[in-house]
């Protein structure tokens, strides 16, 4: 077993870029009500343009980096699953449908039972 610690270096660069965009974020907030007077073309223009500046900021960082090889892997996994025919599918769906209506009926067949029990058996409460 590997006792050894994995450790993340974020350079000062990286933690700049991230600063950088959550600006970005911040600026395009504060554009988007400050021009609401201006026109909306103006308005949404400058939002846009700057979230699209953070979101380019931030993937040049380590973190977007990482977040882009995630999603690579991820999508290279996702490719690899074998998807069920259309009647594999309709025959598990089946199977859930029937399964969840006999436990209905059994949740409610005990349920009546216990009301049965308590009710009329031990407290004597006629309905």
């Amino acid at each position: 077993m590997s006792t050894a610690q994995i450790e993340t270096l974020t350079s000062t660069a990286d933690k700049a870029k991230l600063a950088v965009a959550a600006a970005l974020v911040v600026a395009a907030l504060a554009a988007f009500y400050t021009l609401s007077a201006r026109g909306a073309l103006l308005q949404w223009g400058a939002l846009v343009a700057c979230l699209v500046l953070a979101v380019v900021v931030f993937f040049t960082s380590l973190q977007g980096r990482q977040l882009i090889g995630f999603t690579k892997d991820a999508w290279r996994e996702v490719l690899k699953v074998v998807w069920p025919t259309r009647k594999e599918a309709m025959q598990m769906t089946l199977y859930v449908f029937g399964f969840v209506l006999l436990m209905a009926v059994f949740l409610w067949l005990t349920d009546k039972t216990l009301e049965w029990l308590l009710y009329d058996l031990i407290l004597g409460w006629k309905k």
